[in-house]
């Protein structure tokens, strides 16, 4: 599903942000990223949706080297790939209903087509009585669940998430983390970049550490820490 092979991203400024990472994520898999603030995770991740390109190596998303995909073929890659950041980036002049189906119109969907994933997915995430409101009357929980069903409207085999409660409470992390579980569940493939330790040594699922660009620790059961069993 997922391949990185002997990868390298060295921005123009010299900076080395992913350093010979290989990795192999497999479909319906659930993946913590973890590792310090500067080690890599957001580079890693945005190539993974094909925002960036590695300098050396090869990173494969469904079969596809996106370093050699033409311009014309990334949006049917991202397509496939959900998003979710810890900025919220809602539209605020559009209600949560146009928010998440903003891409299928886009895209050209019915407007039926369009009413029916949106009506399901706010369903998926609870928040389909609040259809209707606006993002400035949602609380920030809200807001992220929100995110998630903008990201996985189109029935996404991959969903990225980097740093998805960073700035929620405990409680509110736990129910969107539930919420992303429900949804790897249903066959997803999960990417979940946290700093968040409670989640991690909660879940006890696979743990992929980054540090200083590296790939340092791949665990199946992995918990937060950043330092033993280093590869």
């Amino acid at each position: 599903m997922i391949e990185f092979s002997d990868v390298s991203k060295i921005y123009s400024n010299g900076v080395v942000a992913i350093s010979d990472v290989s990795l192999r994520i497999e479909k319906g898999e659930f993946v913590f990223l973890i590792g310090p603030s500067g080690a890599g995770k957001t580079t890693l991740l945005k190539m993974v949706f094909c925002d960036e390109t590695p300098t050396t190596g090869n990173v494969f998303v469904d079969g596809r080297n996106i370093s050699k995909l033409r311009r014309s073929e990334i949006p049917y890659l991202r397509r496939n790939v959900g998003v979710v950041f810890q900025d919220f980036k809602l539209l605020d002049d559009r209600d949560i209903f146009e928010n998440v189906g903003f891409a299928l119109k886009v895209m050209g969907f019915a407007p039926q087509l369009i009413a029916n994933q949106v009506n399901h997915v706010l369903e998926q995430v609870g928040l389909s009585t609040k259809k209707r409101m606006f993002p400035s009357q949602l609380s920030g929980g809200e807001k992220q669940r929100v995110c998630i069903a903008r990201a996985i409207v189109n029935n996404p085999a991959i969903l990225v998430t980097d740093e998805p409660t960073g700035n929620l409470d405990p409680y509110i992390s736990w129910e969107i983390m539930k919420t992303i579980i429900d949804i790897n569940n249903k066959g997803t493939t999960v990417i979940f970049a946290t700093h968040n330790k409670d989640l991690v040594d909660r879940m006890r699922k696979r743990v992929l550490v980054l540090r200083d660009g590296r790939l340092t620790k791949d665990e199946p059961r992995g918990t937060f820490d950043f330092e033993e069993n280093v590869l």
